[in-house]
């Protein structure tokens, strides 16, 4: 009995085994379903008439689908305000797209970013004080002077809510600390320039301003090994030669759009609050490694979250990229 089974499941598998091998392309179809199924579609589903059929659809729809790029402007309050990509239909990718999906599905429509034709960089020596209105992101700068005690209690909320933050580091601080900047850095966040010994920019000369950015500049280079965008003046004091001089080296000149005005020592929920009602697409918002912005940071995070806002470094914020939800939404 045993050995007539063994026979049988012998002959069944030599059968199997000549079938396939007899027809090579029912195996190569086989094939084409495990391996990449999508191809189905596109080998099988559509005639040379139907797909220019729909293209045709796909490239009238891209016309309605598309949204212009914003320009990067001088405003009268805010002053240099960056620009925002545009979302086109990428016509072609979408055609590929629609070709390897099930015939009953939804065109899958594919867009591409569309830089605007005036950027932030073309508009010359400017504060900024805010990104483009349109983009529904906000930044946390953190100002580093002195003072290190509320530094990890504000790294750890910081990476518990996935949340980067642009860390303005003074040159000074940045020389006796350089180990708590090299723990923020591996953190993920941005470290940028705050210069050297905290001075009223606007009062001291030109030459003196130059030395202010240009030593923290070299320290972020020296001991981070950062490629560093932006210089924030302490206390928001500067003068038209203070945003030259950063020019001059390569740096944008960045305010803020709200002031937690922490080292006052407002309470946690007033700053939250504070926070909740001013917040608007594109706002940086200015605090210090403070007891307040310790215990205010989780509200203010939690109510920009709630808010739909997404939060990212002045880098992100400032620049005319679209948010990736944004683009898969554009739909």
């Amino acid at each position: 009995m045993m050995l007539r089974k063994a026979a049988a499941i012998v002959a069944s598998m030599l059968l199997v085994l000549a079938f396939v091998s007899m027809n090579d392309d029912i195996s190569k179809f086989l094939s084409s379903l495990k391996y990449d199924s999508k191809m189905v579609y596109a080998q099988y589903s559509y005639t040379q008439s139907e797909k220019q059929r729909l293209l045709n659809i796909i490239s009238e729809e891209a016309d309605k689908r598309n949204i212009a790029p914003v320009d990067a402007r001088i405003d009268r309050v805010w002053r240099a305000i960056p620009g925002y990509n545009g979302l086109e239909v990428d016509v072609d990718k979408t055609l590929e797209a629609a070709l390897i999906a099930p015939p009953s599905q939804t065109i899958p429509y594919v867009y591409k970013e569309v830089e605007p034709k005036i950027s932030l960089n073309d508009l010359g020596p400017h504060p900024i004080f805010r990104g483009n209105p349109n983009k529904k992101m906000i930044s946390l700068m953190i100002n580093v002077a002195w003072g290190n005690e509320y530094i990890d209690s504000i790294l750890k909320t910081l990476n518990r809510e996935k949340v980067k933050a642009t860390f303005f580091l003074d040159g000074s601080w940045l020389s006796k600390n350089a180990d708590v900047a090299k723990q923020i850095q591996a953190e993920g966040h941005e470290m940028s320039n705050h210069a050297y010994t905290h001075p009223d920019m606007s009062a001291i000369s030109r030459e003196a301003q130059y030395t202010q950015i240009s030593k923290t500049e070299a320290l972020l280079k020296s001991s981070l090994n950062v490629n560093n965008k932006w210089f924030a003046p302490p206390s928001g004091s500067f003068n038209q030669a203070t945003v030259q001089i950063a020019e001059e080296q390569g740096l944008k000149t960045v305010l803020w759009t709200i002031d937690t005005v922490d080292w006052q020592k407002p309470p946690a929920d007033a700053v939250v609050r504070k926070i909740a009602s001013k917040l608007e697409p594109g706002a940086l918002i200015l605090m210090h490694p403070t007891a307040t912005t310790r215990d205010a940071l989780p509200g203010i995070i939690a109510t920009a979250k709630s808010k739909g806002y997404a939060i990212g470094t002045v880098s992100e914020t400032l620049s005319s990229k679209r948010i990736p939800v944004e683009v898969e939404g554009a739909d």
